[in-house]
């Protein structure tokens, strides 16, 4: 990622971000290190980590980057992430709960194991972030920002989609609880919500037929996104420039909320079907 153009908005602040390997997360921990702020970075894939902070450390400092391997829906792994940033940096003044997942399947024939694991991580992995990370900006009395990451579908429902449109939209009302929790205490707390972003993550998207297509169609900016685009939002919610921004939600989906989810389960019929 290009830093032209930064500014510094968040210097010497000490940022965590978690799913910070690859996409979305990686981009954001990118681009708080070019903009001044010293980054702890978690993701349960340990060589991803590894590679962020080889990269990233060589680009802005190995003395301002850390990483830890854990699972966000581990209670003792993201406490250990939030006490790493305290330990290393002095306290955590932005959180990033940005680590998530989904998967695809109608209601009547989900399996239930899998329904748990994606709720677990796109929500209680947020949870567990807040609930760690907010305990530490409560203690330091300094304020601080914390920024969810949801989703489309928080606000707008898919076939197929019900395990992560559940999850994403619990992340909402998390978010405004949050919000009036630790509001008292000077900590601002806000959710983003993007549409399809090209990453790693969403990869498998490009090779059903059609399915991108429709994403792009159904968004009347008539593209899809990329990582970068979302961490300026996430760095604006982050920044003093936000300062009075707090219990909010903000769309990131080129408009795409306006029109309707693409049918991925009808995608995977027809590929399957040949």
């Amino acid at each position: 990622m290009s830093t032209v153009g930064t500014t510094g908005r968040i210097a010497g602040k000490v940022a965590l971000v978690t799913g910070a390997g690859a996409g979305i997360g990686r981009a954001v921990a990118e681009r708080f290190l070019a903009e001044g702020a010293s980054v702890v970075a978690g993701d349960i894939d340990a060589a991803a980590l590894d590679k962020l902070v080889d990269e990233l450390g060589g680009t802005y400092g190995a003395d301002r980057i850390a990483a830890l391997q854990g699972d966000v829906t581990v209670e003792a792994d993201v406490e250990a992430l939030v006490a790493l940033a305290v330990e290393r940096f002095g306290g955590v003044d932005v959180a990033v709960a940005n680590a998530g997942g989904g998967a695809a399947a109608e209601l009547v024939d989900h399996d239930y194991a899998v329904w748990q694991r994606v709720v677990n991580l796109c929500l209680n992995g947020v949870f567990l972030t807040v609930k760690h990370a907010g305990r530490a900006m409560k203690q330091a009395g300094n304020g601080g920002s914390i920024i969810n990451m949801a989703s489309l579908n928080a606000v707008q429902p898919g076939r197929g989609m019900g395990a992560y449109c559940s999850a994403k939209a619990g992340v909402l009302s998390l978010t405004e609880v949050a919000a009036l929790e630790l509001g008292p205490h000077g900590v601002r707390v806000n959710a983003v919500t993007p549409g399809l972003v090209r990453t790693q993550a969403t990869s498998g998207m490009w090779h059903v037929p059609g399915v991108v297509e429709e994403y792009v169609e159904n968004a009347p900016l008539g593209r899809f996104a990329e990582p970068e685009e979302v961490a300026s939002v996430v760095l604006f919610l982050a920044s003093d420039e936000a300062g009075f921004v707090s219990g909010s939600v903000y769309g990131m989906d080129g408009g795409a909320r306006t029109r309707r989810y693409p049918d991925l389960i009808g995608a995977i019929e027809r590929l399957s079907q040949g």
